[in-house]
C-alpha cells in the first residue's frame, strides 16, 4: 500500500511538472517556476492526496492545456488574413453577447456649430445586441493513453484539426456577413462583363469591372486607405488573365490570401466566398450551387467592420463512462461573430450567367 501511495504521489509530481512547464511555455512564464507553481497549486488543492483519482487530476490538467493551446491557434489563424487589422471589440463581449453601441456607431457630426444647447441625438442602433455565432467541432474519439500522456503529436493533430474546422466556419460565416444580402444604394452588387467562359457560361471579371468597384466604393463616400478586397477564386484567375502587374505580385506576395493590390485595393483570395442567385440574391452559408450560380468578391472598408471573439470551451467525455468502446470524446466550442458595424461602405459583384438566345 506504501509502495503505491509512493508511485501515485511520484507520478502526480511528475505530471504536474511536465504540465505547469507546458502552460508556462504557453503564458510566456519560466518553465521551471510554472512547474513548481502547479505542484503548490495541486498540493494545496489536495490534488495530490493518495486517496484523489489520478485520472481525475491529469484529465482536469489537460482541459486547460488543449483549450490553452486551442485559443493560441484560432488566433493566430487569423493573422495575415483579410481579417487581419479590422476593428478588434473582443473586450466589449459580455457573456458571448455584443451590444452595436460598443462597436462605434456613428452619431452626426456638426461643423463650425453656434447653436447651443446641443441637441441630444439618439442612436437608432444602440439598444441592439448580437448573441456571438457559436461554432462547434464533432467530437474526435482519443484514447486514454493519448489524452493523458499529454502526447504532443496527438495534440497538435487534433489541435490543428478542430482549429482548421473551426477557422474555415468562421471565415465563411464572416465573408457571408460582409456581402450585400441585395442590390440597393448603400450595398451596391455590381455584375461582371466580360467574355463567357466557355465551359460554365460565367462572364468572367474584367479591369473595368474592378474599376466599377472602385467607383461605386467613391459614391459611397468611403476614404481610399484601408479598403480591401476579397475575390473569390474565379474573379483571381480572370485577373491574372489581363493583369500584368498583379500577377507579378500574385506569384511574389501569396501570404496567408493576400496576392496584391490594385486601383487602391489591398486584394485577398478567399474560395468560400458566398453564392448568388442568377437573380441577385445572396444564398445562404453553406448552400450548394445550381445551374448559372458562382462565388462572389466583395470590397469593403476596415474601419466600417468589426470582429469580436468569446470564449473557446473544450468537452470531453471519459473513456470510463463509456464501456462499450472505451474511448474519450474531446471537441470544442468557439463563440465568434464578424460583420459591418453599418451597411454602408461595402460593394460585391457577382459573376453575370450568360444564357444563349
Amino acid at each position: 500500500m506504501k509502495i503505491l501511495m509512493i508511485l501515485q504521489i511520484v507520478t502526480a509530481l511528475l505530471f504536474n511538472t511536465a504540465a505547469g512547464a507546458v502552460l508556462g511555455a504557453a503564458a510566456g512564464l519560466d518553465p521551471l517556476i510554472s512547474a513548481v507553481g502547479m505542484n503548490v497549486i495541486s498540493g494545496a488543492a489536495g490534488f495530490m492526496s493518495p486517496s484523489s483519482d489520478a485520472g481525475i487530476l491529469k484529465a482536469g490538467v489537460l482541459v486547460e492545456i488543449w483549450t490553452g493551446e486551442m485559443v493560441k491557434s484560432l488566433r493566430g489563424a487569423i493573422d495575415g488574413t483579410w481579417l487581419d487589422g479590422i476593428p478588434d471589440y473582443s473586450s466589449a463581449v459580455g457573456n458571448d453577447v455584443i451590444h452595436l453601441v460598443d462597436v462605434g456607431i456613428d452619431p452626426d457630426v456638426l461643423i463650425n456649430n453656434t447653436t447651443y444647447p446641443i441637441a441630444v441625438q439618439e442612436l437608432a442602433d444602440g439598444d441592439i445586441t448580437f448573441s456571438l455565432d457559436k461554432f462547434q467541432t464533432k467530437p474526435t474519439p482519443i484514447s486514454d493513453d493519448e489524452l493523458y500522456a499529454i502526447s504532443y503529436d496527438k495534440m497538435a493533430r487534433v489541435k490543428e484539426s478542430h482549429t482548421n474546422a473551426i477557422s474555415d466556419a468562421k471565415f465563411k460565416k464572416a465573408a457571408h456577413a460582409f456581402c450585400a444580402a441585395a442590390n440597393s444604394d448603400t450595398t451596391p452588387l455590381l455584375a461582371t462583363s466580360g467574355e463567357v467562359d466557355g465551359t460554365s457560361g460565367r462572364k468572367k471579371m474584367t479591369s473595368d469591372d474592378l474599376l466599377a468597384v472602385k467607383k461605386a466604393m467613391d459614391k459611397l463616400g468611403v476614404p481610399a486607405t484601408n479598403r480591401r478586397l476579397v475575390c473569390c477564386s474565379d474573379h483571381i484567375n480572370d485577373m491574372l488573365g489581363w493583369s500584368e502587374q498583379f500577377s507579378k505580385q500574385y506569384n511574389l506576395d501569396n501570404v496567408n490570401g493576400k496576392v496584391g493590390r490594385l486601383y487602391g485595393f489591398d486584394i485577398y483570395e478567399f474560395s468560400a466566398t458566398p453564392l448568388y442567385s442568377t437573380a441577385g440574391e445572396k444564398k445562404a452559408v453553406d448552400a450548394a450551387a445550381e445551374a448559372g450560380e458562382f462565388n462572389c468578391s466583395f470590397a469593403f472598408y476596415t474601419e466600417r467592420v468589426f470582429r469580436a471573439t468569446g470564449d473557446v470551451k473544450m468537452y470531453y467525455k471519459e473513456a470510463q463512462a463509456d464501456p462499450e468502446y472505451q474511448r474519450n470524446l474531446i471537441n470544442f466550442r468557439h463563440m465568434f461573430l464578424a460583420m459591418p458595424k453599418k451597411s454602408d461602405a461595402a460593394v460585391t459583384i457577382m459573376s453575370t450567367y450568360y444564357v444563349e438566345g
